[in-house]
């Protein structure tokens, strides 16, 4: 749904004129995986599949809510009585946003939201961050709050952390707000210093496709926070602040330090190793040497694949296929338990990987996946 259809759905819905439509992409993450909350570095890019937003403000602090990717009507909550976890449907991301930036101090006095989002939901491609960082944009604008880009995104993962009980990182909300088109962003999630690095694939002859492949997850589930607990335990035996402070070089020695606990060392090795992908890459894609990236993506899944243990057949299949028809690298992308793969290929080729994939997934008996081209886009933005 266009900037203009969400605009004239929303003066439907409430009688009026929105006083603005914003939006916010999903997001791919190029390489770094669960490093996130281990303080280490990423490198997502936007996606030009977006959650859009047509906002009017209120003052006496209702809020209503409706989606037009959701069955049902306009759902109405009090802004005064928002509290974490008390809601497990689709409307805790606005409201926990609308929470978070009261709790901040923030005079929110509520607001009429009409949503409609294009981001595949289940995916690891943060249809939940998307939607987080549309209403954080056009509630900071509307209310005149004067927040940089950094900030809000900060607020939207205390409304995911906090208010929705999901334990993410902060990169699916800095990726949603910050990123620019042509570009991927190298971010270091400790202190949330940006690099925007060129990413024109298409100049080169390269495509970067992403495989949907259509099984579902929930960040908010417990193998997420399994994994981040495991991380701090790893964080805390080996007397460091976060594991982004254990340096490549030290890896073995600190992997040996952990004695017999096996599942932590994989944990930290995955984390450890990753963060040196990520400054691989960038360092390639500096350099002018785009494809060298390929194989770094597919060692990154098969750190995710048996160190990190995230993965599950479909993605597996979606890479080992790709790479056995031609794919320069493939990983799983996002969070794991489902999601999506991505894969880097030369332009001549997506039509060959792209039947691949699919064949190999009847031939499995599973769900038909979604494949389509990823193209770095613009970050969060007013539309109207």
């Amino acid at each position: 749904m266009g900037a203009q259809q969400v605009r004239e759905a929303f003066a439907e819905l409430y009688g009026a004129e929105p006083e603005g439509v914003w939006s916010a992409p999903g997001r791919v993450n190029l390489i770094g995986e669960h490093t996130d909350y281990n303080d280490g570095f990423v490198m997502p890019f936007a996606l030009p599949h977006m959650a859009t937003a047509a906002v009017s403000r209120r003052t006496d602090g209702v809020l209503r809510l409706h989606s037009s990717d959701v069955e049902g009507g306009v759902v109405e909550l009090s802004s005064d009585t928002l509290a974490p976890e008390s809601d497990r449907t689709w409307t805790s991301y606005p409201a926990g946003v609308v929470w978070a930036l009261r709790e901040a101090g923030h005079p929110v006095t509520g607001a009429d939201i009409h949503l409609s989002s294009t981001v595949p939901t289940g995916a690891g491609l943060s249809s939940s961050a998307a939607l987080e960082v549309v209403i954080a944009l056009a509630l900071g604008d509307l209310y005149e709050l004067g927040l940089p880009r950094w900030q809000l995104a900060r607020l939207c993962q205390r409304a995911e952390n906090v208010y929705v009980g999901a334990p993410t990182g902060i990169m699916d909300q800095t990726a949603s707000a910050c990123c620019e088109q042509g570009h991927a962003l190298f971010l270091d999630t400790r202190d949330l210093s940006q690099r925007q690095i060129p990413f024109d694939l298409a100049a080169e002859g390269l495509r970067l496709l992403v495989v949907d492949t259509q099984v579902k997850h929930a960040h908010s589930g417990g193998e997420y926070g399994k994994r981040r607990a495991g991380c701090e335990k790893g964080a805390a035996l080996l007397g460091v602040d976060a594991l982004r402070d254990i340096p490549y070089a030290d890896l073995d020695a600190a992997l040996a330090r952990l004695g017999d606990e096996d599942e932590v060392r994989r944990l930290v090795r995955h984390v450890v190793t990753e963060d040196q992908r990520v400054e691989r890459v960038v360092a390639l894609l500096e350099s002018g040497d785009t494809r060298a990236i390929g194989p770094v993506l597919t060692e990154g899944h098969a750190s995710l694949r048996d160190d990190f243990r995230v993965s599950c057949p479909e993605l597996d299949l979606a890479v080992d296929t790709s790479l056995a028809a031609g794919a320069l690298g493939a990983r799983m992308t996002g969070g794991g338990f489902g999601g999506s793969a991505i894969v880097l290929t030369e332009t001549a080729d997506v039509d060959t990987l792209t039947k691949a994939i699919e064949e190999s997934f009847a031939t499995a008996a599973f769900t038909a996946p979604r494949v389509f081209e990823a193209v770095p886009s613009a970050g969060a933005r007013r539309l109207i």
